[in-house]
């Protein structure tokens, strides 16, 4: 059968118009298919009677990594699945404007109903030291073998006067962020759960540090390039972290050069090494309390279920408390592939840093994650702290010893050239 102009241009439009209904169902059922959350807000007592003045959501899929971010609770929409929500906020109290800030990890927003649960904490500003650096991932020899003992940490004075360092200790968390167990009692809003403990020694005053300069703390103090070529050299370090070793096949190696911290406790029986994958928070904290006092009525006894294709398993376990309100820095480490939760309270940390993406990540080696520059003033480096690591922590950068060395980047024993104040933003 044949068709004129006319029946043509009546078919044409029966089919547009079906298209169009088509089209208009699939928009219906991705408007029917988002959640809109419901958020439960739960303001400190000292804020009791604020309001609001502007407010920022950033929402992450856990997923994906993308990051959404909305201005409004009344305009977050989202498909099905599991996000991270981060949230920040002007409020006004008594004609006082103050700056707040909240992280609710791994929320599953299903087809129903869903709760974003908020503990809302004020943003005060660090008078004390920051973490510059962490180097977790070590270096590699010409082999491709991983190499061990070069791993350190840099702390930072990013105040305007000196600050001294006596007392400061370095701590791990026991938890990873890479395995989350409903842990029982849950103290995370009052304390981080700790495995290992070194700190600054000293009478008070013994080690001053001026505005702008760092404290370098490493694994072992000596010249790594010894040993492995493709290291570099920490026998001028400040600080070593040493163990000594109840296990003879694996004995810790005492610098020379470099001065112990104290060991407070640490849980390994042989020596102490950073995760080289960073999948640990890391924190800086000042103990009011002595050594023994501390050891003696700080631990912690926890339990949780571990569940698999095996069974259920009930597990009991101990390690330390560190009261939240004794820390003055934290950052908190995974890898996109791996990452769960974060495990420190929020108001230590709502974000989290990384080098390399996934477990195993053979880039990882030879990088650390450094804290972003804010500006430079009289020479003198101001660096990020929101106390959110994604925001001040350029991830999986050459690290600085790395660039101030001129060492290797790689097991082949690519030199580094040049030198930056943050592993991005050139110093030279």
């Amino acid at each position: 059968m044949k068709l004129n102009i006319k029946q043509l241009a009546l078919l044409a439009i029966s089919v547009a118009a079906l298209a169009g209904t088509t089209a208009c169902d699939d928009k219906l059922d991705a408007v029917q298919a988002r959640v809109a959350p419901q958020v439960e807000m739960a303001m400190p007592a000292s804020l009791e009677g604020a309001k609001i003045v502007s407010e920022r959501i950033e929402v992450k899929n856990v997923s994906t990594g993308r990051s959404t971010v909305f201005t409004s609770w009344t305009d977050v929409e989202l498909a099905p699945g599991l996000y991270d929500f981060g949230y920040e906020a002007e409020v006004e109290l008594d004609g006082v404007t103050r700056h707040v800030t909240a992280f609710s990890p791994s929320v599953e927003l299903t087809g129903g109903a869903a709760t974003v649960p908020l503990q809302v904490f004020e943003n005060l500003v660090n008078d004390d030291f920051i973490i510059e650096e962490i180097f977790f991932t070590g270096t590699l020899q010409s082999s491709g073998n991983q190499y061990y003992g070069d791993d350190y940490v840099k702390i930072y004075n990013n105040t305007d006067h000196v600050l001294y360092a006596d007392g400061l200790t370095f701590v791990e968390s026991k938890f990873l962020t890479t395995e989350k167990y409903d842990f029982k009692p849950d103290i995370m809003g009052q304390a981080m759960t700790v495995q290992a403990l070194y700190t600054i020694p000293g009478s008070g005053k013994d080690h001053p540090v001026l505005p702008g300069e760092s404290l370098l703390l490493c694994d072992t103090g000596i010249d790594h390039r010894v040993a492995n070529p493709n290291s570099f050299d920490l026998s001028g370090a400040d600080f070593e972290w040493y163990d000594i070793s109840t296990q003879p096949a694996h004995l810790d190696i005492d610098g020379p050069t470099v001065e112990n911290l104290d060991k407070w406790y640490c849980y390994t029986l042989s020596f102490f090494l950073l995760h080289n994958r960073g999948f640990r928070a890391w924190a800086l904290a000042r103990i009011p309390v002595d050594k023994e006092n501390y050891l003696q009525n700080y631990r912690y006894s926890y339990n949780y279920i571990i569940m698999n294709d095996k069974g259920t398993f009930p597990m009991s376990q101990n390690a330390y408390r560190l009261p939240n309100e004794w820390i003055v820095d934290a950052v908190n480490c995974s890898v996109e592939a791996e990452y769960r939760w974060n495990v420190t309270a929020p108001t230590l940390d709502r974000g989290w840093t990384y080098c390399g993406t996934m477990d195993h990540d053979k880039t990882r080696y030879f990088h650390s994650v450094r804290r972003k520059l804010l500006y430079v003033k009289d020479g003198r480096a101001v660096f990020q702290d929101t106390n959110n690591s994604t925001a001040d922590f350029n991830p999986h950068c050459v690290p600085s010893e790395i660039e101030n060395q001129g060492t290797a980047i790689n097991a082949e024993g690519a030199r580094s050239t040049g030198r930056t104040w943050d592993g991005v933003v050139p110093r030279d």
